[in-house]
């Protein structure tokens, strides 16, 4: 649902014509997308105030506004006169007159409404590389493939086929650009856009180079080697300056992003610079106390399991973790120890089992010195 006009402009409804005009061209300086580059909505904000300045500042359409509303004007066949226009130089100039470059300069500071001349740099370019967590935690070098809009070296990326003139545009007089003119009640509305012969440049080939068709630009297939630091995470990126689209003839060249891809590994599960990992241990040998082999990122390494280690209980290899991106510890490998429960026995072994529970209820193993009520609470509690 529209705002009030009286709202979105910040007057009463009795306010006179230099009241509204003069707190339209506070708001335009504070509302205008120039002077909000953050803001996503700044466009409809500012439209907003063009259309309310629009209705209050006629006396006829501000009389049916103040009697029916919004839908009053709907009815009466009113639409904003600025709907049609791209640029907010061209919505700007609509009411301060003029092709914009003035009110924009003075208001903003910024020529023609913040738009810049001179050649445009180039785009970025996204790719993804994909690596082990071992090389992850070493770091590595990995060769990615892109394609990239590069100069055309047949015409030296001037468009034109070597040896041939460049002339100046015809269609815009080599300005780059064209201006579409329409009279309002406001004064003379002026639309500038680049001109879609010359793209702006003011000049074109006599003759288009036969490689790029006159573009001065062709796709070329890269190949690139990276180094991937040790200790790098998934989905972080490395940015290559200079690797993207080429520019403009003078303006320098977009970006390489290389979006990391750390494959799991099934062996370990990753927390941070930490990793966790899980090793079998038969229920007697848990009891008794053993050496294991652990994987580690490093290779095979042996860990001490202590004697009457508890199923879940977790034992520490110091260092035995990837390394952090920057200076610091290498982080460790968490191991939990997990006691294996043999599901089947031969004959042989559920007798000496027998004979081993039969002792066991016979001493005090188990024996422990709180009540069973106590005892009850603290394995309730975790």
């Amino acid at each position: 649902m529209k705002r009030d006009y009286y709202e979105v402009l910040g007057v009463s409804r009795d306010a006179d014509e230099s009241e509204i005009k003069k707190s339209f061209r506070k708001l335009a300086r504070q509302l205008h997308p120039d002077a909000n580059p953050d803001d996503p909505e700044a466009e409809e904000h500012f439209k907003e105030l063009a259309e309310a300045y629009e209705v209050l500042s006629d006396g006829d359409r501000r009389r049916t506004y103040d009697q029916y509303g919004h839908e009053g004007l709907k009815t009466g066949g009113y639409s904003p006169h600025f709907e049609d226009f791209g640029s907010f130089g061209d919505l700007f100039s609509a009411f301060f007159g003029g092709g914009g470059g003035g009110a924009f300069e003075s208001i903003f500071g910024v020529p023609g409404g913040g738009r810049r001349g001179g050649p445009a740099p180039g785009g970025d370019v996204v790719v993804a590389a994909a690596l082990d967590l071992a090389e992850a935690a070493h770091g590595a070098s990995v060769e990615v493939s892109y394609d990239v809009v590069a100069r055309c070296e047949h015409c030296r990326g001037n468009g034109a086929e070597p040896g041939t003139p460049i002339v100046t545009c015809s269609t815009c007089g080599g300005s780059g650009q064209m201006q579409n003119v329409a009279r309002t009640r406001f004064g003379q509305l002026v639309r500038t856009q680049v001109c879609s012969d010359c793209g702006g440049t003011g000049k074109i080939p006599e003759q288009p180079c036969k490689v790029c068709s006159g573009a001065g630009a062709v796709q070329d297939r890269r190949t690139l080697s990276v180094d991937i630091p040790a200790g790098i995470s998934d989905g972080q990126r490395i940015r290559i300056t200079g690797r993207g689209h080429e520019g403009d003839a003078g303006a320098p060249a977009g970006d390489l992003y290389v979006v990391v891809r750390v494959r799991e590994d099934e062996r370990f599960l990753r927390d941070g610079e930490h990793l966790i990992t899980v090793v079998d241990v038969p229920a007697p040998r848990a009891a008794l106390g053993t050496t294991v082999e652990v994987a580690t990122l490093d290779g095979p390494a042996e860990l001490h399991i202590p004697a009457g280690t508890q199923p879940g209980e977790t034992l520490t290899i110091r260092g035995g973790g990837m390394p952090p991106l920057h200076r610091g510890r290498r982080g460790d490998l968490k191991v939990v120890v997990n006691v294996a429960i043999p599901r089947k026995l031969s004959k042989e072994q559920r007798r000496l089992l027998e004979e081993l529970a039969d002792s066991f209820e016979s001493s005090d193993a188990f024996a422990s010195d709180e009540g069973m009520i106590s005892k009850l609470k603290r394995v309730l509690a975790g």
